[in-house]
């Protein structure tokens, strides 16, 4: 008789354990979507509308929400500038550090302070990172008609190029492959956006745009290659290459690079495509709220809706996590000094 009076006993612990696990469990939900809750999200992009990153920024911003805990609004708000330092340096001393900003920069922002002499407004390492929405491969992209067929022919044959500010891709890495290999590139800086540039390459105002991303190009001028439109991809600046680019025989921009000294640093300069679509966080914020939004980045990107969208934008999507970004640039600030100060002098950083 004892036996039933114990397993009765038995089953009412077990079943008050299960209640309090599930009472546990719907209070860390609650707590976590306490969160962001009746908040908003700003993605801070660090360049004019209508270039790469704010067509990233918009795309993840339009499906972020319903993956956020607490569902807050997301709104982009476009700070270009310093080739995305204002937004960096935003991020590193004024932004609030509750995961309601987030920054989406230039590569090449993070890692200035590497072979900068001057002060560093910010320590790359110190920022949080939620993911990268895509690696990006820049390339070279010039008018049908410019003067140049092989890549080895912009060693000989002036080319004219149109770029935004210096610290954007489009100023930095025609400048560096004119000094470091001789490439005879005229370039003329100071149109506002990528979209400028490309209307200037159009118009033919220039000859050409370089350090501009393939899913940009793909994207403005979708045709490109299959032969059509009014340019051509003329050269990969990357150090692997995308498959589509290596099968259509684009020729990558470190096949110039004759002395392995020369190659190390063109591979410095483009160990950073890696992490071209970074989103950051400002130092400091809590574990809680960068793990929420790791996971809803990730959950974000990866998100049958958006991905549909990207196909019909004709963009890529394949995110890194953000423990994978942060380990990049771990592992960039760790390049040899001597490769780092020389191109430091290339990019004549203050």
């Amino acid at each position: 008789m004892r036996l039933p009076n114990v397993s009765r006993f038995g089953c009412a612990i077990a079943a008050g354990i299960l209640l309090a696990g599930a009472a546990h469990e719907a209070g860390a939900r609650g707590d976590k979507a306490a969160l962001f809750k009746d908040k908003t999200v700003t993605i801070m992009v660090g360049a004019a509308p209508g270039g790469g990153l704010d067509t990233y920024a918009r795309l993840l911003s339009r499906h972020m929400q319903k993956h956020i805990p607490g569902n807050p609004i997301v709104i982009v708000s476009n700070q270009p500038g310093a080739g995305g330092g204002i937004v960096a340096r935003s991020l590193y001393s004024t932004a609030p550090k509750d995961g309601t900003a987030i920054g989406l920069v230039f590569p090449s922002v993070l890692i200035d302070p590497l072979y900068s002499d001057a002060a560093r407004p910010f320590d790359a390492n110190q920022f949080r990172y939620i993911g990268n929405a895509n690696p990006e491969t820049p390339i070279c992209f010039l008018r049908q008609d410019a003067p140049v067929k092989t890549l080895g022919d912009v060693l000989t044959t002036e080319v004219v190029l149109g770029g935004t500010t210096p610290g954007s891709p489009l100023v930095d890495f025609p400048n560096v492959t004119k000094s470091l290999l001789g490439a005879k590139w005229r370039l003329i800086p100071g149109y506002r956006a990528t979209r400028d540039v490309l209307h200037a390459v159009e118009s033919r105002e220039v000859q050409g745009i370089c350090g501009v991303g393939w899913a940009t190009i793909k994207v403005a001028v979708p045709q490109t290659l299959a032969g059509g439109g009014f340019g051509r991809v003329f050269a990969q600046e990357d150090n692997r290459g995308r498959p589509d680019l290596n099968a259509a025989s684009v020729p990558l921009m470190t096949s110039l690079a004759k002395e392995p000294a020369t190659r190390a640093v063109l591979e410095f300069l483009y160990e950073q495509n890696a992490i071209s679509r970074p989103f950051i966080l400002p130092p400091g914020i809590a574990d809680d709220r960068l793990a929420a939004l790791r996971e809803a980045f990730m959950a974000t990107t990866r998100d049958p809706e958006l991905q549909a969208e990207a196909r019909k934008m004709q963009i890529d999507v394949e995110p890194i996590t953000g423990a994978e970004v942060q380990d990049i640039v771990r592992r960039l600030y760790d390049t040899p000094a001597p490769v780092a100060t020389q191109l430091k002098r290339l990019l004549d950083r203050k």
